[in-house]
């Protein structure tokens, strides 16, 4: 039956309608929206095509968006629909839609094809395969689901949950885009049971990429003889250069073709480290380094030889990730073996080399491919080694414990009244453990509560290798979620979590810094830091929230990446916020943390207070510079 991507087909140019977009104006709507305009394109483009030259299509058909000439260009009907009102971003979204859909038909036999059908000459990465992030079970199903539908109706579905487009715009757009049908796209489209939650997930973001080689077994043949005689004059000339008995350039060291004898122990199953099962009570330390060999498939060597080479060499048909700031290859000498074994549908293997965590999984029958993450953990104690997660699967989450944790269990933040729920443990592996999502509404966050000799800590699971540790209190004194106190503190911010998905988090702090009076006798508002440190120790994540009595959540006013404020190394913090009254009037207010003596608004507010609470009438909309004096001399600023 003949591809209903034949529904595209090219376009009519439209009659002029409404007022004129200069190319300059499309041009600064294709720089500020690029990163949405490529994944528009990426999820309209078929995935026959592959991932890599789906990823450089779609950057090229955006790069190819803007209008011919300097002259304006027409607005026609469908632009109307711009976003936030902006023709010419209408213009450059109905382009991509336009040779996206192109790009999607077959080759004719006769007739020269489009530009947009053959493989795009800019840009391109020469050597490397790029593709986006994987996604987990869900994004995958979606990706099959899409992958399935026509061109016409992967557009309608990308228009209606990326750009959020009511139906009769998107029927103008696909009109205007050359589809000949674009009632039955939108009802193809509709056979798709999905929220649009999950387009703007990092497996259909074409801006953030893994690069892997690719052609090296080809590359090496066709080069082979090239290579040898080049080789051969390489070495005749350092041979007539040398003088006497000196060195090369690389000194002693052995040619690059050579067997390292440490890097071939670190590729041996036979050599790994395996601690003994006692080995975390007397040691000194209490870390990864303690953990002993668990699971039932520690004795596989053919297992554990693909999952040390995988490491070292990750191929092909390797999806491949790594926590921000942990380098990539194998271990310089054996590592130490953590888990071997079975879990859910995989064979898992989680190797520690003393301060990254490998975990390698496999199917364990029928399909081919394997996976490879990697996480810094140096500096872990006793808290940050507490789990490791083991498999993701349909949606739970199964972990590795730490020896020394006796109990675990799963407990909702947003229900601090409640209590945990018993986890299963069987030889350190918990059960089926829901993480937090952190989707609007947000209405459950599940952490992860661990029991050891120490007491109960909370985890988080953020989606990466290792959870991170969530603490309550001022900077440098804080301590583990325990308590209904430190519970109660995280109920109205547990959903604000999923801002430090994949940064490489270890750790999260939440902290009280001020109640503030509200005008009009409206109560007292909660200020409340929330700092999440790295595991490579740059890139924090902070943000100061404002909690009002009877809220459900507390609002984020202020947020900043790699700032001290709030840490350990400068607790002092100071944000504002516009807020309006129960009687209609808006107020700026800000509050400092207790380090603040003083605090001034200047800009859009003018206003100062002579303690570290301030509370100005101001304008909706209105914006202000805040700067605190503190007790000790100097100022901070307002954060964000």
């Amino acid at each position: 039956m003949q591809s209903q991507d034949a529904a595209a087909q090219s376009p009519a140019p439209s009659s002029p309608a409404g007022p004129a977009v200069d190319v300059e104006q499309a041009e600064a709507a294709l720089v500020e929206h690029y990163p949405r305009l490529v994944r528009l394109a990426y999820l309209v483009l078929p995935s026959r095509m592959g991932r890599t030259r789906r990823v450089l299509t779609a950057h090229a058909l955006v790069q190819r968006a803007l209008p011919r000439g300097r002259s304006d260009a027409p607005l026609i009907p469908s632009q109307s629909a711009g976003r936030d009102g902006d023709p010419g971003y209408a213009l450059v979204r109905l382009h991509v839609v336009r040779s996206a859909l192109e790009a999607g038909l077959p080759l004719r036999r006769r007739g020269l094809p489009k530009r947009s059908q053959l493989p795009p000459l800019l840009p391109q990465v020469w050597g490397l395969k790029v593709f986006p992030r994987p996604g987990g079970a869900d994004e995958l199903a979606l990706d099959q689901r899409l992958s399935a539908l026509s061109g016409p109706a992967r557009a309608a579905h990308a228009l209606r949950g990326l750009e959020r487009l009511p139906d009769a715009d998107v029927r103008r757009v696909l009109d205007d885009a050359g589809v000949t049908d674009p009632d039955a796209a939108l009802a193809e489209a509709d056979g798709i049971p999905d929220p649009y939650r999950l387009l703007g997930s990092p497996e259909f973001d074409p801006c953030s990429l893994q690069a892997r080689p690719t052609d090296l077994l080809r590359r090496r043949r066709h080069l082979k003889a090239g290579l040898v005689g080049a080789a051969a004059l390489a070495v005749c000339g350092a041979l007539l250069s040398m003088p006497g008995d000196g060195w090369g350039a690389d000194g002693p060291a052995a040619p690059p073709y050579a067997r390292n004898p440490a890097a071939q122990a670190a590729l041996d199953p036979a050599r790994l480290t395996r601690v003994p099962a006692s080995a975390w009570r007397t040691s000194a330390r209490t870390d990864f380094s303690v953990w002993p060999a668990r699971g039932t498939l520690t004795g596989d060597r053919a297992l554990l030889r693909r999952a040390l080479a995988v490491w070292a060499r990750p191929g092909e048909g390797v999806t491949a990730s790594a926590t921000p700031g942990t380098p990539a290859g194998g271990p310089a000498g054996p590592p130490q073996l953590l888990y071997a074994g079975t879990v859910d549908a995989a064979r898992v293997v989680i190797l520690y080399d003393g301060w990254r965590l490998a975990r390698y999984a496999e199917p364990r029958e029928g399909a081919r491919g394997a996976a490879l993450d990697l996480a810094r953990v140096d500096g872990a104690g006793r808290a940050g080694a507490s789990a490791v997660v083991l498999s993701r699967s349909d949606g739970n989450v199964r972990f590795l414990v730490a020896p020394w944790v006796r109990e675990a269990g799963e407990r909702d933040l947003r229900e601090p009244a409640a209590g945990a729920k018993d986890l299963p443990l069987e030889d350190g592996v918990t059960g089926p453990f829901v993480p937090g999502q952190g989707r609007e509404p947000c209405t459950a966050w599940n952490a992860l509560e661990l029991t050891d000799g120490a007491g109960a800590r909370l985890l988080t699971d953020l989606g990466e290798l290792v959870p991170a540790r969530l603490t309550t209190g001022r900077p440098g004194e804080a301590k583990d979620v325990s308590g209904a106190k430190a519970l109660r503190a995280w109920e109205p911010y547990a959903c604000s979590l999923a801002v430090m998905r994949s940064a490489g988090v270890r750790s999260v702090n939440a902290w009280a810094y001020a109640e503030q009076p509200l005008p009009g006798g409206d109560g007292r508002a909660e200020w409340l830091c929330t700092r999440g440190e790295t595991w490579r120790g740059t890139g924090a994540r902070v943000l100061a929230q404002f909690h009002t009595p009877g809220a459900r959540y507390g609002a984020v006013a202020a947020r900043a990446e790699d700032v001290p404020a709030c840490g350990e190394r400068q607790p002092d913090v100071l944000a504002g916020v516009l807020w309006k009254s129960a009687d209609g009037a808006w107020h700026l207010l800000a509050a400092g943390s207790d380090g603040v003596e003083s605090v001034e608004a200047t800009g859009g507010v003018e206003g100062k207070a002579k303690d570290r609470l301030l509370s100005v009438r101001a304008e909706k909309g209105a914006r202000a510079d805040l700067r605190g004096t503190l007790e000790g001399g100097g100022s901070v600023g307002g954060l964000g």
